[in-house]
């Protein structure tokens, strides 16, 4: 016991500026875990939606299950540290769990292990998607599992005078954890744009995935570093069980006096009496009476957790040119954490003031319902958008219909016959749909050219008709707007080079070469579709001796052809054909949804958690079990939804969450607010706990006697639990 207490004096002893060495460990391990889980989860949505392929309702309840799961694994970590292993260890167990779960997901990005034919895409999907979901799993296990310990194990290596450092450590913790968040979120999306592959250049998730992996190792081993100068303390007890026993011997003890001749109590858990004390009884009351009014508030966290989701795919099929910048859709995230930063001293230090000033009663859970009412205007405004896009996305021939496009090089009128119509013209400025897949086209020459031709059903095709008519033909299109919100070409036959921007066809009537830097390109009579990735890139044709250059700039999610005739090298001319126009809605139109939607979680979320403390401190994990429903409701209505269009969605869910936001403003009208403190005090007095209090109000008397300075110490000492405990639930507040 003596070693024990002086190894404890010891770390005690450790110090720089005042504050213990053990806790720039921490700090630094809270930025890195950060940095792996946000840098992580801003890529997911779209490696499920374009690298496995899923369409977009299951990437978004797959998505939605991993953040559930992450919420609800706190509950588990909390009672692994205090009732087995204590704080220190289940960081460290979990940690390492949580780095396995990332280096698995990242492996499970590299297209090259199952790609045997080489063709840029995974033969076995199933290898890919069993290992990507074991490493969510793990992810979520870990994430979860060390949420409620780390920031409570940094406040532990602090003492007891320490209360102003104590208060400078939170500060910075939860500046770690917004600086993490916020740069993974701009840096993962531009590594995820990089190109990679030992066969063919793909988009980089492994690289994205790979460096969130690297900074969780970086996370374990720093935590680790500082092993020797931690103080550790021993597990305590979960509470939890305890509540879980209380609560269910009551509903036992009052199912047993169901009967009449038994009197009624004041409460149901009253009937819990006979065995618990009373003091546990009262506060579960106060937990059980917080809890009910929790009930109606997982929708408010259905809306803003789409933010990863729906909105990052919505980000997809907008123009992200800035001018002076390209912005990734999922960058687009990073504006949260920004506006966060931003409004929470506004709110605090102005605006919740001002209200104060004007003498409205801006009670805690009307703010709370304000929050939800911003977060369902920020849903009316995403809808607003999604029905401008909508505006601009073309229409595709559902599965019994055909789609045509001619361009005609030959310059002579043309009559296009299929049944029941006839149709003369000399370019289709867009795609006719048709019923009908065979039809026959006749060129007026002399003498008159006539072929057949089959059309595809459900597909889009182009009729070329070149310079020499006789050999006109068809060729598919793309179906689907480019991959990823960027610039693409439609995808055909010959996909000799795939990036994530814009499809380029381009028609030819002889053997020429075309080089793209970095890409060499050689046909012969057959149309090429490349994929680029820059707004404007430079082209080159070589034909022997002959060559001849050309540039041009591409539009974000736009399809075009390009008809290179015989005459090229002297002519210096070509054809361009917009098959599909770009993307023309830009992304800065989603800043007013994220503006609210970030003014709503300020409200509803900071507010919710100080709430949640001052009517009930000794628990708090039903406030992290909304955020877990909330997300299991988007996935249950991703699934069996399905509604036409995504503004219809969109505005589902912002009538439920008014809807929900009346219930709750009811609910709350009703709730009577409570001192938690001043119950417990009049507990403590009627189980004769009062002369206690006075022994230590005379001793206190008696330490003030001997001067101001120890008077203050006595005065801090006395508060400096309440303190410790209040600034780990600020932290609290602010991480969530």
């Amino acid at each position: 016991l003596t070693d024990e207490k002086m190894d404890e004096t010891k770390k005690k002893k450790k110090k720089c500026c005042g504050y213990p060495i053990s806790i720039f460990f921490i700090v630094v391990n809270e930025f890195c875990e950060r940095f792996s889980y946000y840098g992580m989860r801003a890529v997911l949505v779209l490696y499920f939606r374009y690298f496995l392929l899923w369409d977009d309702d299951l990437a978004t309840s797959i998505y939605h299950a991993f953040v559930a799961l992450c919420y609800l694994t706190p509950i588990l970590g909390a009672i692994i540290a205090d009732s087995w292993l204590g704080k220190f260890k289940t960081i460290i167990y979990l940690s390492i769990v949580y780095a396995i779960g990332q280096v698995t997901m990242a492996v499970s990005t590299i297209h090259d292990i199952t790609d045997a034919n080489r063709d840029g895409t995974p033969d076995n999907f199933t290898f890919h998607i069993a290992l990507s979901m074991l490493g969510l799993v793990l992810i979520a296990l870990g994430t979860g599992g060390i949420k409620p310990c780390v920031a409570a194990f940094g406040g532990d290596q602090f003492q007891e005078h320490q209360s102003r450092q104590l208060n400078t450590f939170f500060s910075v913790f939860y500046l770690c954890i917004n600086a993490g968040s916020l740069l993974s979120t701009l840096i993962t999306p531009v590594l995820r744009a990089q190109e990679y592959g030992i066969h063919t250049q793909q988009q980089c998730y492994p690289l994205a995935f790979g460096v969130p992996a690297a900074l969780m190792v970086v996370s374990l081993v720093v935590f680790i570093s500082g092993s020797g100068m931690y103080i550790k303390t021993d597990p305590e007890g979960n509470i939890m069980w305890s509540v879980c026993k209380c609560i269910g011997f009551a509903i036992k003890n009052r199912f047993r006096h169901r009967s009449s001749r038994y009197p009624k109590r004041e409460h149901w858990m009253d009937w819990a009496d006979e065995k618990y004390d009373k003091l546990l009884i009262a506060q579960i009351k106060m937990v059980l009476k917080v809890l009910f009014l929790y009930i109606p508030l997982p929708m408010f966290w259905t809306l803003f957790d789409q933010k990863g989701s729906r909105w990052t795919l919505q980000a997809t099929t907008m123009s992200g040119d800035f001018g002076a910048f390209i912005l990734q859709p999922d960058q687009m995230q990073t504006v949260n954490p920004i506006l966060i930063l931003t409004l929470v001293p506004i709110m605090d230090r102005l605006i919740f003031p001002l209200i104060q000033k004007c003498g409205l009663n801006f009670s805690p859970l009307k703010r709370m319902t304000v929050g939800m009412l911003f977060a369902a205007m920020a849903f009316v405004a995403a809808a607003l958008v999604q029905i401008e896009i909508d505006k601009t996305l073309p229409n595709f021939p559902s599965s019994s219909e055909s789609q045509l496009k001619v361009v005609n090089i030959y310059n002579k009128t043309l009559n296009v016959q299929h049944t029941f119509k006839h149709t003369y013209f000399t370019l289709s400025a867009d795609y006719m749909t048709l019923d009908h897949q065979n039809i026959t086209v006749s060129l007026n020459t002399n003498p008159v050219i006539t072929k057949a031709f089959s059309l595809i059903k459900g597909g889009r095709q182009t009729l070329i008709i070149p310079s020499n008519p006789t050999l006109m033909y068809l060729q598919e299109d793309v179906k689907s707007k480019p991959k990823e919100g960027k610039n693409s070409f439609p995808e055909g036959k010959k996909a000799l080079y795939y990036l994530f921007c814009s499809f380029l066809k381009v028609g030819c009537e002889y053997y020429f070469i075309l080089t793209l830097n970095p890409c060499l390109l050689e046909s012969c009579c057959l149309t090429a579709v490349l994929l680029v990735s820059h707004l404007r890139r430079d082209f080159v044709l070589r034909h022997g001796e002959q060559w001849c250059e050309f540039s041009q700039k591409f539009g974000f999610g736009a399809s075009y052809t390009f008809l290179i005739p015989s005459t090229v090298f002297s002519t210096d001319s070509k054809t361009e054909v917009e098959d599909m126009k770009p993307n023309s809605v830009h992304m800065a139109l989603q800043i007013p949804q994220y503006f609210l939607i970030t003014t709503g979680e300020v409200m509803f979320s900071v507010t919710g958690l100080q709430f949640s403390y001052s009517q009930a401190p000794k628990k708090q994990a039903g406030w992290l079990c909304t955020n877990a429903v909330g997300n299991i409701i988007v996935l249950i209505v991703a699934e069996l939804g399905k509604l036409p269009k995504q503004w219809a969605e969109y505005v589902l869910f912002a009538s439920l969450l008014v809807a929900v936001s009346i219930i709750f403003s009811i609910m709350a009208y009703f709730y009577t607010y409570i001192d938690p403190a001043e119950i417990e005090a009049q507990i403590r007095k009627e189980q004769g706990l009062e002369p206690e209090e006075k022994e230590k109000e005379t001793l206190e008397m008696e330490e003030k006697d001997e001067g101001q300075k120890n008077d203050q110490e006595v005065k801090k000492n006395q508060d400096i639990r309440f303190v410790k405990i209040r600034l780990c639930w600020n932290m609290l507040i602010y991480t969530l």
